[in-house]
């Protein structure tokens, strides 16, 4: 790649860390003509999908930047349901995680990013599934007002709606939705609650993202009939950029970090095309043909429009500050004519284009990153004008207030400085990620601000409205504060100014178990984040259940300050399960949640706010054996849930999967996709199977069988296929099909209701097909469906056992629920119910 490619590729990758970290991102002469180009383009186009991923960053892009569309993409959900392949984070927090790399795509595509209220709830077969546990009418309406909210002339379905069942449930139910809301989006009656602060919007055309794929084959896609398709050529080359689009979409996807979307960049011509579902067909390859994008679409527009199309025709990228006076009187014009979408969209974008070729410089900063409701919070605002235009300060105000005492001419190159205090009000809500201050259902967020729906964030929580007069001229900017910082090994770092607490408190664990009537010490840490902190700290436990003692007291000097306590729990005598929740009573006012903070060095750091619980089962349990190694594949927290019942878990790396090391085992786990991610781990094959041949139990836990079937029979002692066979249904009824198997009887009886209360799913890519020596204990399906045998497979080999599950124990452990913990215990003392058969009979 020459030096210049590789230079602006960096400066991309600056430029993304920057937009996402929500600092001042001063632009090149090269994004300032990019965005004078789109600033000349009045035309919207609205991506929708179901999960972040799902988004076309090459069309997205594509868009953006060769056509200069406003351009978003729509995801339905945060993709909370998936998996972490970078660290701990699931659920709500890999929410959290997933949308900060959206946003980080986003800002290198050069897109924007919205979201419904939808939860991503794990694998669906169908979207009548999908829509029931999403209350289709509640997201349908988000879908509604954010096509209101923005606008789009044309709709882009990732998905074909006309295909139910073929894929995720999610993925067909987005296209469903976008569809109905095309139509319901321009209807006044449809959704007039939101028509107080909106108004119906009717795209002009709505189309499919299809591909050869979606044919079944290239040679289907040839001989398909086209003449509602378009063809576009994504792989155009930006001069400018020294970047073809192509290698932006693909610097945007490996954003997706945690879902291991990294990959190479790519050159060269690239087809796509879009089916017309609804909306008249453009007759040549244009997806705007006959909209006017022109500043014709606003009535009185075409002054501006000359005045900034000869300035995009002539843009000077040596010194953009000649064509302010252009810039300007363009801005002057436009704010003299009548209220309207676009004039409110292109002001914005028009003054942030000024601010840029002056090279303008605004930020405000707190000194430190985050404030107490209640308190007053340091920070400073810091002014540049490196331009030789007059620039003068008029006025500074936060939420309404003013903070300059007089106004302030902005000398060339001159940095001025402007301290002020941020007053927190005592009842601010802070800014923990807004979807998740309150409980929501399986399927849905609870979000009680209607203002906030769509938003991938929740707002600065303050903002300064910034006064200036630029050569004569008064316009308006916004700045939200922030906090800026540096680390010796990363230099200057931003992130988001937040509004915490002034003290949580965090469970060591997340779910304890009891398998007896003894009492447990249960930890948890109380963090004051405001200095001289004072009040007491308690625990709420479910009915049955005894702390010792009720009350501590709890002090802290310095913001900070952690002080760790210890509660004795003491169990009830019979089964129960519930939650601990702490209380920290502060200034008579109670505090029940914890700080998680995630940090990554691809996003910004995120502060989240939660509620602290620690799951408690008190389960009659019963285990044979001690010493259990595990194989760690992508990640879980099984191992220290079987510590949790007594077992003793050695962590081993393949390398370590030597005789004399599994000679101690009394079974060996495998965890979940192993098979996939550790190259070395086939090599051990012959010692495993050894083992188990001597007597040894082995589990393996599920692998990905790709978008296929995948012959397993190489890591198996006799053949097996893993199939994409899943049930997603987790109350799915389970039978039991050999009810007097040992693993099912020894060393707990296992009955249909051990498998209530499961999570997410039953489990997912079970095999499909296996040898005669294999016994299948169970069998379950999702409704409509087959039953599915392949969840749990056992078979004698030597004197040891074989088993390979694609139960989802990776979740219900975690999740403490009993009758997981029974079944894994049985499996790992399948060996020990052997030797206890044998001592019977032989007494």
């Amino acid at each position: 790649m020459p030096y210049f490619a590789r230079a602006i590729l960096l400066w991309f990758f600056a430029f993304s860390s920057f937009i996402n970290a929500q600092a001042p991102h001063p632009p090149s002469s090269v994004q300032l003509y990019n965005d004078l180009q789109k600033l000349n383009f009045l035309g919207n186009a609205l991506y929708i999908a179901a999960h972040p991923d799902d988004e076309n960053t090459r069309l997205i892009s594509y868009l953006s930047n060769a056509v200069h569309a406003r351009t978003a993409y729509l995801s339905l959900t945060r993709g909370d349901g998936g998996q972490n392949l970078i660290g701990p984070e699931l659920r709500e927090l890999l929410g959290v995680l997933r949308t900060q790399e959206l946003l980080a795509a986003r800002s290198v595509d050069g897109g924007e990013q919205f979201f419904t209220r939808a939860n991503d709830f794990g694998y669906s077969k169908h979207p009548d599934e999908t829509l029931s546990i999403w209350e289709k009418d509640k997201v349908l309406s988000d879908v509604v007002r954010i096509i209101r909210q923005f606008r789009p002339d044309v709709i882009i379905n990732r998905f074909d709606h006309r295909t139910p069942g073929s894929t995720h449930g999610h993925h067909t139910s987005s296209a469903i939705l976008s569809t109905e809301a095309f139509e319901l989006a321009g209807d006044p009656n449809a959704y007039p609650d939101q028509l107080q602060e909106l108004r119906p919007w009717s795209p002009s055309r709505l189309f499919f993202n299809t591909s050869w794929w979606f044919y079944g084959s290239q040679e289907n896609f040839e001989k398909a009939d086209k003449s509602r398709l378009i063809s576009m050529d994504v792989g155009v080359y930006y001069p400018e950029r020294g970047l073809s689009n192509n290698e932006i979409a693909s610097i945007a996807s490996s954003q997706h970090l945690c879902q291991g979307f990294g990959r190479p960049t790519v050159r060269g011509s690239q087809s796509e095309y879009i089916e017309l579902l609804k909306g008249e067909m453009p007759e040549g390859q244009d997806l705007f043909e006959g909209i006017d994008t022109s500043w014709n679409r606003i009535e009185g527009g075409s002054g501006v429009g000359e005045l900034l199309n000869e300035v995009e025709q002539n843009f000077n990228f040596t010194r953009p500050s000649v064509h302010l006076p252009a810039l300007l009187e363009a801005y002057q014009k436009l704010q003299d004519l009548k209220p309207s979408y676009w004039k409110t969209v292109k002001s914005r974008e028009l003054s942030e284009l000024i601010a840029g070729v002056m090279g303008l410089y605004m930020e405000a900063s707190a000194k430190s990153y985050y404030g107490i409701p209640g308190s007053d919070a340091q920070a400073e605002l810091e002014l540049t004008n490196r331009s030789d235009w007059p620039v003068r300060l008029t006025a500074v105000t936060i939420n309404g207030a003013g903070i300059l005492k007089e106004p302030l001419s902005l000398k060339t190159n001159e940095a001025n400085e402007i301290d002020f205090d941020l007053n927190i009000p005592k009842d601010h809500p802070g800014t923990s990620p807004y979807w998740l201050r309150q409980n929501g259902s399986l399927g849905m967020y609870a979000v009680s601000d209607p203002e906030l729906i769509g938003k991938p964030e929740t707002p600065a929580a303050f903002s300064l409205k910034i006064m200036l007069e630029i050569n004569g001229t008064p316009i308006a900017f916004e700045r939200p504060v922030i906090h800026r910082y540096a680390e010796p090994d990363k230099g200057e770092l931003f992130r988001a100014f937040e509004i915490l607490p002034p003290a949580t408190a965090n469970f060591q664990e997340k779910v304890k178990i009891f398998s007896g009537a003894h009492s447990q010490q249960v930890q948890l840490t109380v963090k004051a984040m405001a200095p001289e902190t004072n009040g007491s700290l308690s625990l709420s436990v479910p009915p049955g259940w005894n702390t010792e003692p009720k009350n501590q007291e709890f002090s802290a000097q310095d913001a900070g300050e952690e002080r760790v306590f210890q509660f004795t729990l003491i169990p009830p005598d019979k089964s129960s399960e519930g939650y601990v929740e702490p209380r920290l009573t502060l200034d008579g006012k109670v505090y029940t949640k914890e700080l998680i903070t995630i940090a990554y060095d691809h996003i910004p750091t995120q502060s989240v706010l939660l509620p602290a619980k620690l799951k408690v089962v008190r389960l009659n349990v019963e285990k044979a054996g001690q010493h259990v190694g595990y194989v760690m594949g992508a990640g879980d927290a099984i191992p220290e849930n079987l510590e949790a019942i007594g077992y003793t878990v050695h962590l081993l790396q393949p390398s370590e999967l030597t005789k004399e090391q599994l000679r101690n085992m009394d079974a060996l786990v495998v965890g979940i996709r192993a098979y996939n991610v550790l190259d070395d781990l086939p090599f051990k094959q012959d010692i495993l199977m050894e083992y188990v041949r001597e007597g040894g139990t082995m589990i393996v836990q599920y692998n990905t069988s790709g978008r296929g079937n995948a012959d397993f029979s190489a890591n198996a002692p006799y053949p097996l296929r893993l199939s994409r066979d899943r049930v997603s249904d987790e109350t799915a009824r389970v039978s039991i099909l050999q009810p007097n198997h040992p693993l099912l009887n020894f060393p707990n009886q296992i009955r249909e209701e051990d498998f209530n209360n499961w999570v997410q799913e039953r489990g997912l890519y079970f095999p499909d097909q296996w040898d005669t020596a294999y016994t299948p204990l169970l069998a379950m399906n999702d409704p409509g469906e087959s039953a599915k045998k392949g969840s749990l497979l056992v078979a004698p080999y030597g004197e040891g056992y074989y088993i390979y599950t694609g139960l989802s124990f990776f979740r219900e452990l975690p999740a403490g629920v009993p009758g997981a913990f029974k079944l894994f215990s049985n499996m790992l003392s399948i060996g020990k119910a052997q030797i206890k058969s044998e001592g019977a009979v032989k007494g």
